[in-house]
């Protein structure tokens, strides 16, 4: 015996309920007309920023992830190109390694996709070491006045002491720590070292 066939939904209990809900604010709006338009502009409110909200999280991934790589694996001249390559990746021009002697704690110069020249120090580091704040001292001391660059970050495959982590905080140099560099390298817009 074939099941009972199931009527298809004409939606009219779902209209007759919003048209009721319509016409009792419509009246409320009449009754208090300072009120409702306060709660008018505070509902477009809502959905203005639920959209923006929306529009942005479709937009968290902005590019391609680099194919699997293990920075750990990596020595640190091999961690160097792969931040490099992160670089180009995503829109940055004029991007070299100039890590080594005299290198001023630069190891990547580049042009952000916002035309801003940047810098990063590469810190190649096990799991269990730190990075201290004599490096952001350093990258301090030198992105502005030696390469002329407008921002700069330390990227490690480690962590950063919480001296570290406050005065790259106090002076504006970017950190990025193991995680943070994972979901660079996934991809995500907002953990690249100029954002």
């Amino acid at each position: 015996m074939p099941a009972p066939k199931r009527r298809p939904s004409n939606g009219l209990p779902v209209a007759a309920i919003v048209i009721v809900l319509v016409l009792t604010a419509a009246r409320w709006i009449a009754a208090h007309p300072v009120f409702g338009v306060l709660a008018l502009f505070v509902f477009a409110g809502v959905l203005v920023f639920a959209a923006v909200v929306r529009y942005r999280g479709a937009r968290v991934r902005w590019r391609k992830p680099l194919p699997a790589a293990d920075p750990y694996r990596m020595s640190p001249a091999e961690f160097e190109h792969y931040l490099a390559d992160l670089c180009a990746r995503d829109g940055c021009r004029n991007v070299r390694v100039v890590g080594g002697a005299n290198d001023h704690g630069a190891d990547v110069l580049y042009t952000d996709p916002h035309g801003r020249p940047g810098m990063i120090q590469a810190k190649r580091y096990a799991p269990g070491n730190s990075v201290g704040n004599e490096h952001v001292q350093i990258v301090n001391g030198t992105y502005r006045d030696a390469h002329s660059c407008a921002h700069a970050a330390i990227v490690t495959t480690s962590h950063f002491t919480q001296a570290a982590q406050a005065y790259a905080k106090r002076v504006g140099i970017a950190l990025l720590d193991n995680t943070r560099l994972d979901m660079w390298a996934r991809g995500y817009q907002h953990a690249a070292p100029w954002n």
